[in-house]
């Protein structure tokens, strides 16, 4: 297998979580700027969350300029990642 295709799995794994995030955030009730001092909680967590997964997924491509082959360990190693930042709207939520 090619790098290319963990990397577009991977790539699609960290887009799904991104949008799962940003579904948390709510719209809010009123027509007003104070109608959206409630979710600023929230918003300020989201884009800590954003932030985080970003560098994640920079990270992970960065690494992945190294990498000449890939094996099973590099696999589930990927997997095993992608779980643990996939629990990342639940933590954000």
């Amino acid at each position: 297998m090619g790098k290319e295709r963990l990397l577009a799995f991977s790539d699609g794994v960290f887009a799904i979580i991104i949008t799962i995030m940003v579904l948390e955030m709510r719209v809010p009730q009123g027509d007003s700027i104070s109608a959206l001092q409630p979710l600023l909680p929230i918003f300020i967590s989201y884009v800590l969350s954003f932030i985080n997964i970003a560098i994640y997924w920079n990270n992970h491509h960065h690494m992945f300029q190294a990498v000449h082959q890939i094996n099973g360990k590099i696999l589930w190693a990927n997997v095993h990642l992608l779980f643990w930042l996939s629990l990342s709207p639940f933590v954000t939520g």
